[in-house]
């Protein structure tokens, strides 16, 4: 019954038009949404349309391209190889050199069906718009759309694309981009290098990747735009549907993956606004009580475990109470977005779009120097002035998860314990060119820390030589204040990291992907400094560290050389500016 039904309504859509197709190509990549019969039939829609007269393709070239097809090529096939909504494609042999290339050709009339298809979407979007009473602009994010549609039937324009696609991701050792022919193309032809392959049933993580690097992205990644070759490599087909996403809101999605990782709704909220997803009138504050009923269940499984779905199941309340909108940009990366995660879906139930890439969101962030990203990083660390080391741990962590897999086995991953393996990921990294905003940042906590912890011991042997004084004197005034506390622990604790490792709580938390370790709740006073004093005296917490470091690459060797001066020279700083300001004061 379904496969009937399915069936039906695949032929209606093939009636009703180009636009309506793309549509149902989007739907059908959504195994989790719609029934399996129904993904099966509407999967036909990618590239299994009834083609149009080879006769008339033959003719749209010689029109288009104003040269024989005879003089263009020795051979081309009888048969398109695949028929879309916009178009078909033949395989042809070039005479000129004996290449292979694929030969896309326009329906003929498809821009005037397409024009018909957005005019009536647009009347239909005004009335949901008015009935429902939605805050979004859907005319607008329709207009969205038709421009992209418009623009993908504009050959030229998609063999461009290909051209600047191949230029930003070609080298990439698992990504295969087709070359073009631009001078063999025109409007309604495009010829372009043949890929051999099989039809893509999975997906790689590129995909996002791309998105928020370089802001230019394929905004209609079905798998019928897509192919895998026998190689085992990522092909992309079709670049006629593309997107541009400005720095700034790339800046501005990253950011908000980051808090909501990590819970900061408050920052969550004005993420929102910065991407136009809600007016800048918005009560914030109570944007962000409100997001935290909604996602803090979702976060709380774990990064690796969020969905769209988790997302959204309860975000359509408050959508409407706070006047959300969908800005027109905005709708083809959810679209995009939307495509991908339903292609991966259908090979592995489990995957997760955004924790899927969330390693190069981390990595992204600990590396980039744009202001905008090195200032979220710095709000991500501290917390009423308090360094929040947990959170460097953890993003360090998983900015190098598939890295750790690549480059260690099964065998060593268990023959080495989890803190040493920590700390190689931490000293690896921030030993690195790429870490040195990270490095300056633990050296300047340590500089803290080592300030605090000298003032905390002079004024404990202090009060032990006066309490052992026949004569009663009257105690000095205190030298350790709250901030020296507070640099105290924070010492503790990266001491904690560097020499013994996370805790077997907070390795558990990391194993089930909880990137929001918790803080430590003991309040350190100035006399547990001896505690601190006693780690830093004694060598064999240092002999795990220091064998690592010999593990380490040259140039990371000889960073961790000119540490100790650079520390030195951060303490004697603060202690100089610190004697000063008193003598002022």
């Amino acid at each position: 019954m379904f496969k009937k039904r399915a069936a039906e309504l695949r032929s209606a859509l093939v009636q009703l038009g180009p636009a309506f197709v793309k549509i149902a190509q989007a739907v059908s990549s959504r195994p989790d949404v719609i029934p399996p019969e129904y993904v099966e039939e509407l999967s036909l829609l990618q590239d299994r349309i009834a083609p149009f007269s080879t006769e008339i393709a033959l003719d749209i070239i010689e029109q288009e391209l104003e040269v024989p097809v005879e003089n263009l090529f020795s051979e081309i096939s009888l048969q398109p190889i695949a028929a879309a909504s916009l178009g078909q494609v033949y395989q042809a042999r070039l005479r000129s050199n004996g290449q292979i290339v694929a030969v896309k050709v326009q329906r003929p009339g498809v821009r005037a069906a397409i024009a018909l298809d957005i005019y009536i979407l647009r009347l239909l979007a005004g009335y949901i718009r008015n009935a429902g009473k939605f805050n979004t602009d859907l005319q607008a994010v329709v207009d969205e759309w038709a421009s992209s549609l418009f623009q993908e039937m504009d050959y030229e324009a998609e063999a461009q694309n290909g051209l600047k696609f191949r230029k930003l991701f070609g080298q990439l050792p698992d990504v295969v981009i087709p070359d073009m022919y631009l001078e063999l193309s025109s409007r309604r032809v495009l010829i372009m290098e043949w890929v051999e392959g099989q039809k893509l049933s999975e997906v790689k993580d590129l995909h996002l990747v791309e998105l928020l690097e370089s802001g230019f992205y394929h905004a209609d990644p079905h798998p019928g735009n897509l192919l895998r070759t026998y190689d085992g490599k990522l092909a992309y087909l079709d670049f006629g549907m593309m997107g541009e996403f400005k720095q700034d809101l790339r800046d501005g999605l990253i950011e908000a993956c980051l808090h909501l990782v990590n819970r900061e709704f408050d920052a969550l909220a004005g993420d929102f606004v910065t991407l136009g997803l809600l007016p800048p009138t918005a009560q914030t504050s109570d944007v962000a009580q409100a997001l935290t009923g909604v996602f803090q269940n979702a976060v709380t499984k774990g990064i690796r475990n969020i969905s769209f779905g988790d997302l959204s199941g309860n975000l359509g309340r408050t959508m409407y109470k706070f006047k959300f909108q969908i800005p027109s940009y905005f709708s083809l990366v959810i679209r995009s977005l939307a495509v991908l995660e339903g292609v991966a879906l259908s090979s592995d139930p489990n995957y997760k779009v955004l924790g899927s890439s969330y390693p190069w969101i981390a990595r992204k962030v600990l590396t980039d120097s744009s202001p905008q990203l090195r200032s979220t990083l710095q709000a991500l660390l501290y917390k009423d002035g308090t360094f929040r080391i947990d959170r460097l741990e953890s993003l360090i962590t998983e900015s190098l998860r598939s890295t750790t897999n690549e480059t260690l086995s099964g065998r060593e991953e268990k023959a080495d314990k989890q803190s040493r393996l920590a700390m190689k990921r931490i000293l690896k990294f921030t030993l690195s060119e790429q870490g040195d905003f990270v490095r300056d940042i633990l050296l300047e906590e340590l500089a803290k820390g080592m300030d605090a912890l000298n003032r905390a011991t002079f004024e404990k042997a202090a009060s032990g030589v006066i309490s052992r004084l026949p004569i009663t004197f009257s105690l000095p005034p205190r030298l350790v204040e709250d901030e020296d506390i507070k640099n105290l622990e924070t010492l503790r604790r990266l001491m904690l990291v560097l020499s013994d490792g996370l805790t077997k709580e907070q390795n558990q938390g990391l194993e089930k992907g909880n990137y929001l370790l918790r803080e430590v709740d003991i309040q350190m006073t100035w006399n547990d400094a001896v505690v601190v004093l006693q780690k830093l005296g004694s060598s064999k917490e240092f002999l795990p560290m220091l064998s690592v470091i010999l593990e380490l690459p040259a140039s990371a060797q000889q960073q961790s050389f000119r540490l100790p001066v650079d520390l030195t020279g951060r303490l004697a700083s603060r202690i100089i500016a610190r004697t000063i300001r008193r003598l002022v004061l």
